[in-house]
């Protein structure tokens, strides 16, 4: 049957059973931003953006937020303007011939590639998605970001039937919850992949859920106002 479990290998926090034709089921995390009053964690928000801006925004845009929105995470203009300060976006002047200047807040954020073309022929063939509203598109949401994040099997760490099953070979990234687990992105992150200027400390698992939460806010910013509308009105 396709439901036998082929096999059982540590991931994250437990054993999981990976069975042919099956997802493997979500693993449920407490957000700060949950339920009627839930408000997203600010601290962790801040840190999800550095973990962005080091890591991910090299192959990933965020193409529907301004840098202005930033200070919406409790940062004041001059701390975003320090966040911003070596990035250049590209402009054109007043002869009309494109150039590079340094960042304002009213930019968007800076794209990685010039267009999806360029993106795609970085990225063996596939471009990699823009992350505006990921945790939004994606079922599971957060939940399933922080999975994903935290998923990644080492080839010498999966056992013989999964890798027969799931055809892989140790060129291939395995991913324990993304769909047919061959997954074209690396694992992106690591124990002290960032230094975190307030001090946390670094583990894969800590900058997967700040970076979480950052793209929880990023596809959401408005949440916290419509659910204090939702009260007033209830």
């Amino acid at each position: 049957s396709g439901a036998i479990a082929l096999a059982a290998f540590s991931a994250g926090a437990g054993a999981i059973a990976l069975a042919a034709g099956t997802e493997v089921p979500l693993p449920k995390r407490q957000w700060h931003f949950q339920g009627p009053f839930g408000t997203y964690d600010r601290a962790a928000a801040q840190r999800g953006y550095q973990v962005y801006a080091e890591v991910c925004a090299a192959c990933h845009s965020l193409s529907l937020l301004a840098y202005r929105n930033l200070m919406e995470l409790g940062l004041t203009e001059n701390q975003v303007k320090g966040l911003i300060k070596d990035i250049v976006v590209p402009d054109l002047n007043d002869d009309g011939q494109p150039i590079e200047r340094p960042a304002r807040l009213s930019d968007r954020f800076r794209k990685p590639f010039p267009n999806e073309l360029a993106a795609a022929a970085a990225n063996n063939g596939k471009a990699p998605p823009d992350l505006s509203v990921i945790v939004k598109a994606r079922e599971g949401g957060a939940d399933y970001m922080y999975a994903l994040l935290t998923g990644y099997v080492p080839f010498d760490k999966l056992t013989p039937a999964v890798v027969k099953e799931f055809s892989v070979n140790k060129d291939d990234n395995f991913n324990t919850y993304f769909i047919g687990h061959k997954i074209a992105m690396a694992p992106p992150l690591a124990d002290d992949k960032v230094t975190y200027v307030d001090g946390t400390k670094s583990t894969l698992s800590q900058q997967a859920s700040d970076v979480s939460e950052f793209l929880a806010w990023a596809s959401e910013p408005w949440m916290e106002d419509r659910k204090r509308t939702g009260v007033r009105v209830i």
